[in-house]
């Protein structure tokens, strides 16, 4: 018994001495940080493209506001490569979808034109941004299912956010082709604002381009990636151009995504019909 009293007492004393340093700090992949790093830079963009925009520095603040968009719209796609998704990194990622989608376009486009239409222009900022926060909340509903619809890896229900926020700033991209930011103008820009906005929450069939049956021919793989570089090099000459041409590119190719989903599954819309028929997985109501 007394041979064993020391060894007692040694392991007493080590679990006391482990229970003063405390619990040891787990060691995190570094894998595992980058993918929030972008989430962060993302929303830093964002918040900067206000600042810039109450300081009327508008191009540098439209190029934030894109730049964080196109951050937001990387960041998962760099989590999902490295193998380092999260539950953390889900819910950085949803907070700064709500700031760089919803609240900085709509902010930048307020003090660019929407002020001039007084009370109207910020009430259609209003339902841009809320509009934004509800489509990213049905968005993440969906997302989280277990058992998701064949149609869901081919259609968005609505607008996405990402091409809402480019979207909505068309009147911002004209100001800068010199078309002056008042009256009718202004007018115009918050009734286009609403339809945005309409557009993120409404239930249509928007073609996302991310399904697994669409397929490039092979001959048209060289043209396609030379198609993209003249669009890049495009982009980089004639900014402003080429923004208002995208933009109105997107609005016309609406109609068909609609039209294909009809050519389908028979209706306009994904709607109640639709998960009627087992071929929605949405809530009912949202």
């Amino acid at each position: 018994m007394d041979d064993q009293t020391p060894s007692t007492e040694l392991r007493g004393n080590t679990q006391g001495d482990r229970g003063a340093r405390g619990p040891r700090l787990r060691e995190i992949p570094l894998r595992l940080i980058i993918p929030n790093l972008i989430t962060v830079l993302a929303i830093c963009a964002g918040l900067t493209g206000i600042r810039l925009a109450f300081e009327n520095r508008y191009e540098l603040a439209v190029a934030m506001v894109l730049a964080a968009a196109f951050l937001d719209g990387i960041d998962g796609r760099v989590a999902r490569m490295m193998k380092a998704t999260s539950k953390f990194g889900a819910q950085m990622d949803s907070l700064a979808d709500i700031i760089n989608f919803g609240v900085a376009p709509a902010l930048v486009l307020y003090v660019f034109v929407l002020d001039q239409a007084r009370s109207l222009g910020w009430i259609a900022a209003l339902i841009y941004a809320i509009a934004a926060g509800l489509r990213l909340a049905r968005f993440n509903v969906m997302d989280e299912r277990e058992t998701k619809a064949p149609w869901q890896s081919e259609f968005f229900v609505g607008v996405p956010a990402p091409a809402g926020a480019a979207l909505v700033m068309l009147p911002i991209y004209l100001g800068f082709l010199g078309v002056a930011p008042v009256g009718v103008f202004a007018y115009a820009s918050t009734a286009y604002t609403v339809v945005i906005g309409y557009l993120l929450v409404s239930r249509l069939p928007v073609w996302s381009g991310k399904s697994e049956t669409s397929h490039i021919r092979r001959d048209l793989v060289l043209p396609m990636i030379l198609g993209v570089v003249l669009y890049v090099a495009l982009l980089m000459s004639f900014t402003w151009e080429v923004l208002v041409v995208s933009v109105l590119l997107y609005l016309c190719s609406l109609p068909f995504g609609a039209r294909n989903w009809h050519r389908r599954y028979g209706t306009l819309t994904i709607g109640e019909e639709s998960a009627e028929k087992g071929l929605s997985e949405i809530d009912r109501g949202v």
